[in-house]
């Protein structure tokens, strides 16, 4: 995956958001401009280029100095949010983008 297309898609509005992100977001209280500010400042940490039915990513990006996940997928027009969410630490190192073991 490449960062540098999703964060084009990103500014062109070329985002599919589905349902279940959308009400996700909104219990964890991240906004769609909080998650284009994470995709705009990420760099991608995890990549999973077998997954079904696209490709995905999971991008780390600071927003008001603080970390958001962003897992996302992509085709030829456009990018899919899967899933948005802070990191735990309990999960991940102090660094967010090293699972812990």
């Amino acid at each position: 995956m490449d960062i540098e297309r999703i964060k084009g898609l990103s500014t062109t509005s070329r985002i599919r958001w589905s349902a279940h992100v959308a009400q996700r977001m909104m219990e964890r209280s991240i906004s769609r401009s909080d998650v284009i500010s994470a995709i705009l400042t990420g760099e991608i940490i995890e990549d999973y280029p077998e997954d079904f039915p696209l490709p995905s990513c999971l991008i780390l990006g600071i927003v008001n100095e603080n970390p958001i996940h962003v897992v996302d997928a992509q085709d030829e027009e456009e990018i899919v949010i899967i899933s948005v969410y802070r990191p735990d630490l309990n999960k991940f190192e102090p660094d967010f983008r090293t699972r812990r073991k």
